[in-house]
């Protein structure tokens, strides 16, 4: 279970992404610095305890209206080998220490959780709170019970969000060429979404649905991922 700290972060989470959100392919706004403030979203727990894993909702209102993007996070104690490239930068926890902080669609654990989510293992948490669920973030994926785990991940950035290809493995261990292709679109520019078929020709194999508050303090729903069938190469 994540304990949640009341203390402070230095640099603050806000404070490290605005150089960074500029930065990125599904970034929208252009020619001025972000200004940035926290829209909502939710935390999963590490099994291992070791990683601070939560999907931030930020809203920035620098341009003509209020952007709402999402930003998983992942929080270790030491660096992520082989990350230096999803590194958004570290803060020194007023009770951990330093933490680094990365891009989570690039943390394998923050993957993982999420994997389990969708597939109904993981309870999402409340994002303040120690050991609170949040009941509002719901999540579903119709193949849950003929897939077991993640045997392998990639990421690819494209100006609508992340998608995670993943290689799974069968939940009844059946050879390798059973193993199923899935990708997970994480949505980082966040949109009310009423109705899930709506979004694709093809209705999505699974989702996750959350909430994030607008700066008039309006409550929005939405994707924050779905997820597919990868289509062939």
């Amino acid at each position: 279970m994540a304990v949640i700290h009341r203390t402070t972060m230095t640099p603050g989470k806000l404070e490290l992404l605005a150089p960074w959100l500029p930065a990125q392919s599904w970034y929208l706004g252009r020619g001025h610095e972000p200004r940035l403030t926290k829209a909502g979203g939710f935390r999963l727990d590490d099994p291992q305890g070791q990683v601070g894993i939560e999907f931030m909702a930020v809203t920035d209102e620098s341009g003509d209206g209020p952007i709402t993007y999402q930003v998983p996070l992942s929080y270790r104690g030491a660096p992520l080998p082989g990350a230096d490239h999803a590194l958004i930068g570290t803060s020194e926890h007023g009770v951990l220490g330093r933490r680094w902080i990365y891009d989570g669609t690039h943390d394998p654990v923050l993957v993982a959780e999420l994997f389990a989510l969708v597939r109904g293992e993981a309870v999402p948490q409340a994002q303040s709170v120690s050991d609170v669920p949040d009941p509002s973030v719901t999540a579903n994926f119709a193949e849950a019970a003929h897939v077991a785990s993640i045997s392998s991940v990639g990421v690819t950035n494209g100006p609508h969000g992340t998608d995670l290809r993943l290689l799974t493995v069968s939940a009844s261990g059946l050879p390798s060429e059973s193993a199923r292709r899935l990708t997970i679109r994480v949505n980082r520019v966040l949109r009310p979404e009423p109705d899930t078929s709506t979004i694709h020709a093809t209705p999505p194999l699974g989702h996750v649905l959350a909430d994030w508050l607008l700066p008039d303090g309006a409550k929005r729903r939405g994707l924050y991922a779905v997820v597919r069938d990868t289509a062939p190469e």
